[in-house]
């Protein structure tokens, strides 16, 4: 089969960092760092007998797979990953038998063999599961993380039945190759709880941040909300699924003290507001959008930190002084805000209603990859949002 490969080799790794730290972009990162084609690798074994093979169709490449193609991800992810593995956890694919399904990726208890599950698992929250280095396959906290699964950037993968959804009909292939990521958004749209009223600023607005937009606007209902995005082609996306004004993030602060009728306190680095914000949600997770969000959440208020951060250095001297409240939102599971339903549902609910597949702004064959991530990586820049494989012509072989 053909696929991407991603090695465990520290001399590739750490080209791949240099060329990121050298201002290079994930395609300069992808050619020289540890990620190479392979159009002769093995399908992967089944792990067990409940599992199946899935054909993948389309394949989105979004924010962690690029921060660990370019050798710029936290050490923390280390021991919950192995090699090597291939890539691509926003999948949707084909059965044998033809029927679609979109990936839940997510390698819980009930996919590792593991009885009796995890408490979190038990309670439906799979992106909280405590046994994801054991059971039946390696070390790994989704599928496109583990050597035994494979991953979307290929022409065959396996999956667990739990990790798959059926796919409707009326949905495009690229409708749902949006919905892994509309989960992660709807998730971190819901996790700080009811923002019902509430003026609440979203920074960033990528892939992931443009459908935390649509979530709010779906199903959380703030009175305000501010997007903070450094491109008009977002800030004009971001207003039509809902926000209430568009900004650049160096007006953030200025944006937010108009809206809220804040006053402001300082200049430069240490300039803030006394009130502001009741929530801000981080989709970026740098420094300078944590330091933005300490800047404009009120006193008491909330951030919630969906953006995959990496190391960052940022003083919380504001979340002690101010007792701002920090979450993070990482996948999905079972939401008790909206009756206890499940963030997939929700999230084929949302795509189905939006047509969101209008997101997907190219699409590239894989032996392109370094093309592929090079777009993906300026996708800002270029007026793209999202980029993703396209697997369907492709043989297995």
């Amino acid at each position: 089969m053909k696929a991407l490969r991603f090695e465990l080799s520290i001399p590739r790794y750490g080209l791949a960092l240099a060329a990121s730290k050298l201002g290079r972009g994930a395609g300069t990162a992808a050619r020289v760092g540890p990620l190479s084609f392979v159009d002769d690798e093995a399908p992967p074994p089944l792990p067990g007998p409940e599992w199946v093979r899935v054909r993948p169709l389309l394949a989105g490449i979004c924010g962690s797979d690029l921060a660990t193609v370019e050798g710029i991800s936290s050490r923390y992810f280390e021991p919950i990953v192995s090699f090597p593995f291939t890539p691509g956890h926003e999948v949707v694919g084909a059965l044998e038998s033809g029927q679609r399904v979109v990936l839940e990726p997510v390698l819980g208890c009930v996919a590792r063999g593991i009885r009796p599950a995890c408490t979190a698992c038990a309670s439906g929250q799979l992106g909280r599961c405590e046994r994801i280095t054991f059971g039946r396959v390696d070390a790994g906290l989704q599928t496109g993380f583990c050597c035994d699964t494979g991953g979307g950037w290929s022409t065959a993968m396996v999956a667990h039945p739990s990790q798959l959804h059926v796919v409707a009909d009326e949905l495009t292939d690229e409708d749902a190759v949006m919905i892994e990521p509309a989960a992660c958004a709807i998730h971190g749209a819901l996790a700080g709880g009811s923002f019902d009223g509430a003026a609440v600023a979203v920074i960033g607005a990528g892939t992931l941040g443009l459908l935390v937009v649509a979530a709010l606007t779906r199903w959380n209902r703030p009175a305000s909300l501010i997007v903070a995005a450094k491109h008009p082609h977002q800030r004009a996306l971001a207003t039509q699924l809902g926000a209430t004004v568009g900004c650049d993030p160096s007006a953030l602060r200025r944006t937010v003290r108009s809206v809220t009728g804040s006053l402001a306190i300082g200049d430069g680095e240490v300039s803030r507001l006394t009130g502001g914000a009741d929530a801000v949600i981080d989709c970026v997770g740098s420094p300078q959008s944590l330091a933005d969000a300490m800047a404009v959440v009120r006193p008491g208020g909330t951030i919630v930190l969906v953006g995959m951060p990496g190391v960052v250095k940022f003083d919380l001297t504001p979340l002690w002084h101010r007792e701002i409240r920090l979450l993070g939102a990482y996948a999905y599971g079972i939401e008790s805000a909206l009756a206890g339903r499940r963030t997939f549902a929700l999230a084929m609910e949302l795509v189905a209603a939006l047509r969101l597949g209008s997101m997907v702004s190219a699409l590239y064959p894989l032996d392109r990859y370094q093309d592929a991530l090079a777009h993906a990586g300026a996708a800002g820049r270029r007026g793209a949002v999202k980029i993703a494989f396209d697997l369907r012509q492709e043989r297995i072989r």
